[in-house]
């Protein structure tokens, strides 16, 4: 039993969580955050640092969650199943996107024009649209576009192109 008085350091981590304090500041950005492990996570962002490497295929990440995540794509393992269609994912934060499919939900609106949008990826490459940025540039034409999947798509016509220049010869 703590009596008044008492040494109470040992609540003080629990009390930052509940008062959402955050006390460690990032020296490079500012940034705060509630804890010294999410402090450390900001500084690998900054130096580049991935210390957890998969053992199957050498790929390195910043996070330790993030290389399980990873590594589920080698085992094939997919944890979170969606209720309502089965399909099945390798981590929650993809489920919880599937499932505003089924509900509509749109969480992320765009302050120009007031549409919705299921990710913040979304809405990024959307808001490029009233701003012009193009920022995906094409190593073969120089076309710029708006997103990578838009980009991804023009590329394969490059592939296609050289595929019939190649069957031509």
């Amino acid at each position: 039993m703590v009596t008044i008085g008492a040494d109470r350091s040992h609540l003080y981590p629990n009390i930052q969580i509940h008062t959402k304090k955050k006390l460690y500041p990032c020296p490079e950005c500012g940034e705060c955050f509630a804890n010294k492990s999410q402090l450390a996570v900001q500084e690998r962002i900054h130096t580049g640092d991935k210390p957890f490497t998969c053992s199957e295929c050498g790929r390195s990440f910043g996070r330790k969650a993030s290389l399980i995540i990873h590594e589920r794509t080698h085992t094939g393992e997919k944890p979170f199943s969606c209720l309502e269609c089965e399909k099945c994912f390798t981590n929650k934060s993809d489920l919880i996107k599937h499932q505003r499919n089924h509900t509509g939900e749109k969480p992320y609106s765009c302050t120009e024009c007031g549409r919705g949008f299921v990710t913040k990826g979304k809405l990024t490459d959307h808001q490029k649209t009233h701003t012009g940025e193009r920022a995906y540039l094409c190593p073969e034409c120089g076309k710029t576009f708006i997103n990578k999947s838009h980009l991804n798509r023009h590329l394969k016509n490059h592939t296609e192109e050289k595929q019939i220049f190649m069957s031509k010869i």
